[in-house]
């Protein structure tokens, strides 16, 4: 009776072994890689979204402080405002990272939101009462840090999702990507926009206004800063 009671402990430990064997190779080969590289790049896209929405929560008093000092301004103001509503209009979640056009729209409208912001500030600029103000100040010291915050969970979502989608080409993890996990499919990076991808010119000019038809920075003309010459004298 003893030894069967041991010989059934031995096949229960045989078994047991057997178990945990099979898991540590289904780990050392990559079983659980894929989907643990994409739940890090679903917390990456969800960071993402955390920070557009904390620029977008600031626009709107943003706007009202820039209107008070700056009410003309009105195109400005209303390409921001109509900017943020495209932004916030545009339906995501999870599954936005792997629908190449809900992406692509998404991306659109935070950076046409980027660019009417830009232009809100080179406005800013024309009003030095509104500058000094000390809630416009605070404003804009959040909108720049969120700014920050956002280009920084860009790059570790595209980093995370480079990760993500290689494992999804590579040997071993491509075995499981082909058969277990079949149905995944590689997520989407974010672009640099072509505006970031031209190099700014730069122009030394301050003098006021260049010459109709001469491009910023260019040289001025080679009579510039010359006494302009005078009129002949009139016949006698």
């Amino acid at each position: 009776m003893q030894a069967v009671q041991m010989g059934a402990g031995f096949r229960r430990l045989g078994i047991l072994s057997v178990i945990a064997m099979a898991a540590m190779a289904l780990a050392g080969c990559g079983f659980n890689t894929i989907p643990t590289k994409e739940e890090r790049a679903r917390a990456q896209w969800a960071e993402v979204q955390n920070q557009y929405q904390r620029r977008a929560d600031l626009i709107p008093n943003l706007v009202a402080t820039v209107q008070g000092y700056a009410n003309q301004e009105r195109t400005v103001l209303n390409e921001v405002i109509s900017a943020r509503a495209r932004a916030t209009a545009v339906n995501v979640d999870a599954s936005t990272i792997t629908n190449p056009a809900q992406f692509q729209a998404f991306q659109a409208a935070q950076n046409q939101l980027s660019g009417a912001l830009g232009r809100l500030m080179l406005v800013v600029e024309r009003y030095p009462d509104l500058k000094s103000n000390s809630n416009f100040l605070a404003l804009q010291s959040q909108l720049e840090g969120t700014e920050n915050r956002i280009a920084i969970a860009r790059r570790d979502y595209n980093e995370s999702v480079r990760d993500f989608n290689t494992s999804l080409r590579t040997f071993p993890t491509i075995l499981w990507a082909k058969t277990i996990y079949g149905g995944t499919q590689p997520m989407q990076l974010f672009q640099a926009t072509a505006a970031a991808q031209t190099a700014p010119t730069v122009s030394f000019d301050t003098g006021g206004a260049l010459p109709q038809g001469a491009a910023p920075g260019s040289a001025p003309p080679a009579n510039a800063g010359a006494a302009p010459a005078q009129a002949p004298a009139p016949a006698q």
